[in-house]
């Protein structure tokens, strides 16, 4: 991880994450549409001009100032070996304080999807916030028939904490997320019984 005057990058076995650039735009705007109809049922609606450059614009000027001000990481993926963006993680609302917290989104691309590729990112991204950023708990939430990211969520050793009523609009309505949580120094399950 590089931080300070140096960009944030962070490296894994096979991709290469950081914050988005303006000149990223024709590659997101891209893989975006392409994969709209996969990605459509787990996000919020779409703005009218979510695929515009002046969007785009505004998403990496929102990315650098929450960097800059230690509020979120926002990170895209791409694969080493030939440089393609393949999705985007992002740790946002980092809480500082007695909290020591922050929250987990991501998507991949639906050519890339089911490649590991998710799984390799969020495990750079939770190793980064507890050794780098000193947080203790990262916290994401999912709907309950995302059978493919919960699925990927308990791989990634996080753990299922419950429900959250009305919890994010998705696709235009008010949706009933399953919570889950990846602690840094996770005890839940054991006990000192011998």
């Amino acid at each position: 991880m590089l931080l300070g005057r140096r960009k944030l990058k962070i490296e894994t076995a096979r991709l290469s994450l950081r914050p988005p650039v303006h000149s990223d735009f024709n590659e997101w705007a891209a893989l975006r549409r392409a994969s709209k109809e996969f990605l459509t049922p787990w996000e919020p609606v779409w703005a009218k001009d979510h695929l515009s450059r002046k969007s785009f614009t505004n998403r990496v000027y929102w990315a650098q100032r929450s960097v800059a001000s230690g509020t979120a990481i926002p990170l895209f993926l791409f694969r080493r070996e030939d440089d393609v963006l393949v999705g985007a993680i992002t740790l946002d609302n980092i809480r500082r304080g007695p909290a020591q917290a922050g929250t987990l989104g991501y998507w991949t691309g639906e050519a890339y999807a089911r490649n590991g590729f998710m799984r390799e990112a969020i495990g750079a991204v939770v190793h980064h916030a507890f050794t780098r950023l000193d947080l203790s708990r990262i916290e994401a939430a999912c709907l309950p028939e995302n059978k493919p990211s919960r699925g990927l969520l308990e791989r990634s050793s996080f753990k299922y904490e419950g429900v959250a009523q009305s919890y994010l609009q998705i696709n235009g309505r008010w949706r009933t997320h399953v919570l889950y949580a990846c602690l840094r120094s996770d005890r839940r399950g054991k006990t000192d019984a011998g």
